[in-house]
């Protein structure tokens, strides 16, 4: 499924409609010149893919409003009795879901202020170029056809208590396993010293070692009939892999301490964003665990290759940060999705994590728009945290924005200093490489973006 705004609009070809079963468009006219109603309506008409109707006045227009609601209005500023801007007035109040276009044949910096401040999605000064005309209202249809598609989205999110599994509207993500039915269990290589990581896997008798008070169950055991997932596994220790090379084969653990195996069922998955095969010829990988788990390679396409993901990960996000700092009630505005969408997201998900959760702890109103969710300059990373608007946040929130910007800071000016070297940098930070490269994650930032 693609997103409705990426097919129902083309910029070289200026005929509009969103797919069929989508969200099929309307279109009311409203002017009082019935030469400029007649021509509008036939330009319009050759033009779109959607249904076109006119009124010849404002009172006639909202008339016909009681009985038919259109995506979008098209309509006069200057009109005997009921104007443009009183019509747009009404159907704020009455029809908020109603886009309005204005125009004037006497346009004037006051009469455009005053519609965009009333609510109007754009303004077309007279005579107009159609071409200019007809590219307003292919834009304003695109948005259309996006926000439709997120009310779709919250609808299905009322339905459900939480999201199961992905979180995603694109057929590349979904969750067909015959093992879906239970948990799969995650762990992060490079997160665990050698040592804690083999005891995490394959657990641990009492006794086995110091400290070792009681039995522990290994995450093999824990996801025996599910899914295990060894998150950069380029990462493994050589050790590690031998004995994870027996697991695969034998289909059987021995944890520490015991000298019984146990059989397991478990499905393993291994990701990586490391050259596996280089790192074969260096030595560093074996080379016969690499071809027992090379069984499927999947390729995760990056998040700016599935954009119909943006609005179902926004919502999700928006909703468990909104939980987790007691922020309930904050939605997006209109221009907030469209502008994820468009995104090219180079940290990819955990990037669009980061913006929303920072979202939610700055939102000042019960909105969050677009331009509260810019991408910063990368050239002012390195500069100090504001305290601006600091002290009209609850504490707790305060002090948490105030460590988060320094922490993005710091790491922003380490790869800044060493060339998005991200070793080089944790070096200088006095951390190591996985500890930094997990705050990298945290805070949505990328080593490319400073090279």
């Amino acid at each position: 499924m693609t997103l409705a705004g990426d097919d129902c609009l083309s910029a070289d070809q200026p005929n509009f409609s969103c797919p069929e079963g989508e969200f099929p468009a309307s279109l009311l006219i409203v002017d009082d010149d019935r030469d400029m109603l007649s021509m509008l309506e036939r330009i319009v008409r050759k033009k779109c893919r959607c249904e076109v109707k006119v009124a010849p006045s404002g009172e006639a227009a909202w008339q016909l409003l009681a009985d038919w609601q259109p995506d979008l209005v098209l309509t006069d500023i200057k009109m005997p009795g009921l104007d443009g801007l009183a019509l747009l007035q009404k159907i704020r109040e009455q029809y908020p879901a109603i886009a309005v276009i204005m125009m004037s044949g006497y346009g004037t910096v006051e009469s455009a202020i005053a519609a965009l401040k009333n609510g109007a999605y754009d303004f077309i000064q007279k005579p107009f170029d159609n071409e200019h005309l007809l590219h307003t209202l292919q834009r304003c249809l695109e948005h259309l056809c996006l926000l439709e598609k997120n009310r779709r989205l919250q609808s299905r999110l009322v339905d459900q208590d939480a999201f199961p599994g992905f979180t995603a509207a694109s057929t590349k993500i979904n969750g067909l396993s015959a093992r879906n039915k239970r948990p799969m269990v995650t762990v992060n290589c490079p997160a665990l010293p050698e040592h804690i990581l083999e005891s995490e896997l394959f657990g641990y008798a009492k006794g086995a070692f110091s400290g070792a008070t009681h039995d522990k169950k290994g995450l093999f055991l824990e996801a025996n009939g599910s899914t295990l997932l060894l998150d950069e596994i380029g990462d493994l220790p050589p050790t590690l892999q031998t004995k994870l090379l027996r697991v695969l084969q034998e289909k059987e653990i021995m944890p520490l301490g015991q000298t019984k195996s146990l059989a397991v069922d478990v499905r393993v998955l291994a990701s990586t964003n490391q050259d596996l095969e280089e790192k074969m010829r260096q030595g560093l990988f074996r080379e016969d665990l690499f071809y027992r788990l090379n069984v499927v390679t999947i390729t995760m396409p990056p998040l700016r290759k599935r954009s119909e993901d943006v609005p179902a990960l926004a919502q999700h996000f928006l909703a468990t940060f909104a939980r987790e700092y007691d922020r309930e009630g904050l939605a997006f505005a209109t221009d907030a999705i469209p502008a994820l969408v468009k995104r090219h997201w180079k940290g990819n998900v955990r990037e669009l994590q980061n913006v929303i959760k920072r979202a939610v702890l700055l939102a000042d109103a019960r909105t969050i728009s677009a331009g509260q969710m810019e991408e910063p300059e990368t050239e002012n990373c390195s500069s100090r945290p504001s305290n601006e608007n600091l002290h009209a946040l609850p504490y707790n929130l305060a002090k948490q924005r105030l460590v988060e910007d320094f922490s993005a800071a710091y790491l922003a000016d380490a790869l800044q200093q060493n060339s998005g070297n991200v070793t080089a940098a944790a070096q200088a930070s006095g951390m190591n490489r996985q500890a930094f490269q997990k705050l990298m994650q945290r805070f949505g930032l990328t080593s490319e973006k400073f090279r």
